[in-house]
């Protein structure tokens, strides 16, 4: 055979096999999920209470995956930077956004112009938890219950301050002074670390937290915590009392989900559901999260959808019940 008829022959062959491949049912063979590094993204500083839950799930479900995952800390804007990184990314499994639902739904009604639409734009394939914030003073605060600093609050009026960096908080904070009829004002922090330093001061009076950082400093003797935003007790905060339970009707229990580009395949969306619930199946797992303030929350992907879209209903009340403009 000359050379020029086997660069034909050649040519034909190629011609037909990308042919055959176009082919209605014709399958092009793919790698397996998950074939490559994973990025789990959190929506606050490294070293954060939130940093601290995100690292702990990208370690054990590193294991079960059987993949490299890495947390890339994006801060800013009560999350939204966050958010709508993870919902620009590609739909393919490896970019996974772990964070407060709440906060999520919530800031379609705080911002003018909210980057994204969680349900649309994002899809929440699992949950991980149930959470509460906490009101929060520092150890030597005069004031020894939530009697004690409505009472002084209402002295001061637009004198007084509280300390808060993300949206569960505010909007919890917010509903606290309307039905004590509180003229407080609050104080936005990028971080609530960066609000340690004015808690301790007494630069604020008061302070309006996530339950892992607020944990961390009522452990370390810096805090304590007066009320929190869950209807009943909870496991993860045991002994503290509720808003409810001290004349308060609000009912703000939160919770953290894991959310995917919208897109993402049932299949992708059932495995990653199915790392989260082995995670929290253990009992080290379950552990961690009643240590972190939480408790423990499995759900399917479609229940986890689900709350997305309720919550997102549910937070344009309370924001509106909170008085807050959106900016």
């Amino acid at each position: 055979m000359s050379d020029s008829r086997f660069s034909i022959t050649r040519r034909r062959a190629l011609a037909l096999g990308a042919a055959a491949m176009m082919l209605p049912g014709a399958a092009i063979a793919q790698d397996a999920y998950p074939s490559k590094t994973i990025t789990f993204i959190c929506a606050f500083p490294a070293g954060s209470g939130a940093d601290v839950l995100v690292r702990y799930f990208a370690e054990k479900v590193q294991a079960i995956a059987g993949q490299t995952i890495i947390v890339e800390n994006k801060p800013g804007a009560a999350g939204s930077i966050a958010a709508e990184y993870t919902a620009r990314a590609a739909p393919d499994g490896y970019t996974i956004f772990v964070h407060s639902g709440n906060s999520t739904a919530g800031n379609m009604w705080l911002l003018k112009n909210p980057p994204i639409n969680p349900e649309t734009d994002l899809r929440t394939v699992a949950t991980v938890n149930k959470q509460a914030f906490a009101l929060t003073v520092r150890n030597d605060s005069p004031y020894k219950t939530l009697a004690d600093l409505v009472a002084d609050q209402k002295k001061k009026g637009e004198e007084g301050t509280y300390a808060v960096n993300a949206t569960s908080g505010r909007v919890m904070a917010e509903e606290f002074k309307r039905l004590a009829g509180l003229k407080t004002e609050p104080v936005q922090y990028g971080t609530a670390a960066d609000s340690v330093n004015d808690m301790m001061a007494g630069h604020v009076d008061f302070g309006a937290h996530d339950p892992v950082f607020a944990l961390g400093q009522v452990r370390q003797g810096n805090w304590r915590i007066l009320a929190i935003g869950s209807p009943d007790p909870m496991e993860g905060m045991p002994g503290i009392p509720t808003f409810k339970e001290q004349g308060y009707d609000i009912d703000q229990l939160g919770w953290w989900g894991v959310m995917m580009p919208a897109g993402v395949s049932d299949d992708i969306a059932n495995t990653v559901n199915g790392w989260f619930q082995k995670v929290l199946e253990t009992q080290e797992g379950k552990d961690f999260v009643i240590s972190q303030g939480g408790d423990p929350f499995i759900s399917t992907p479609e229940a986890s959808q689900k709350l997305m879209a309720d919550t997102i209903v549910q937070w344009k009340r309370l924001v509106e019940v909170a008085g807050i403009e959106p900016q």
